[in-house]
């Protein structure tokens, strides 16, 4: 395993490289960081792929000066760590704010995306989701969340704070995640669309939606799974289906 920091656009990449062969691009969901995957099925991606899972911008070890977090920007910086890579044709994974990257990165720059598989992605917030994001509040955060976030976060409480204020910020963002399905068709990579039946963010109709319009999509919707269903108890399948997916 190797960890390493990469300067691109204004900040410092923190990114973890482990295992041989052609690479898969891991990246975790918003409020996490690229530990998250050791939830997920990082340890048997090794053995298939070389998994390059870096924390994106204001995320775990990477820094991000501007405070300013949007997910055309995250696309931005992860093509440029594939340009530093010398990797620019990539099997990518994505869960929640890293699909919405990866949904970026597709659409920016089509060719360079071989397969993907994105989980809990969306092509817009809704507004159930946007309820959820005005609850989102600094002030109220228990000892416990304070706890958690300080053991994913690495750069101080003000990194911290800034990632809230992200979040409920999200509950007025409109342009950023605003995917036509006339946008989704520019996808050229194989996409598998990853759904929870039971999401409190993004109903499953929405994962319908990304499937109908990406043309080399599939769709894989989890029982009973909630938002980012691929975790814990639910890893092994995941992993068995992604590597499936990703080898055609």
């Amino acid at each position: 395993m190797r960890t390493y920091t990469v300067s691109l656009n204004g900040i410092e990449m923190f990114c973890e490289t482990d295992g041989s062969g052609e690479p898969l691009l891991l990246l975790h969901g918003g409020g996490g960081c690229h530990e998250d995957w050791g939830y997920a099925g990082r340890e048997d991606f090794v053995q298939h792929y070389t998994v390059v899972a870096p924390d994106a911008r204001g995320h775990g070890r990477s820094t991000n000066p501007a405070r300013v977090i949007t997910h055309r920007q995250c696309a931005s910086d992860m093509l440029a760590l594939l340009d530093h890579l010398k990797s620019r044709r990539c099997k990518a994974i994505g869960i929640s704010l890293g699909g919405n990257i990866l949904l970026h990165m597709a659409t920016m720059q089509p060719e360079g995306m071989a397969a993907m598989v994105v989980v809990s992605a969306t092509m817009y917030f809704p507004e159930q989701a946007r309820a959820i994001m005005r609850q989102v509040s600094v002030e109220n955060q228990p000892a416990a969340e304070w706890e958690t976030m300080r053991n994913r976060h690495k750069l101080g409480d003000d990194q911290i704070r800034a990632l809230w204020e992200w979040q409920r910020g999200l509950k007025d963002s409109y342009d950023d995640m605003n995917f036509t399905p006339d946008l989704l068709r520019r996808i050229q990579a194989s996409t598998l669309i990853v759904y929870g039946d039971r999401d409190f963010l993004y109903p499953a109709e929405m994962a319908m939606q990304m499937y109908r319009a990406i043309p080399r999509s599939a769709l894989w919707v989890v029982p009973n799974g909630g938002h980012g269903p691929v975790f814990r108890e639910n890893a092994p399948s995941f992993v068995k289906t992604a590597l499936t997916f990703l080898a055609k």
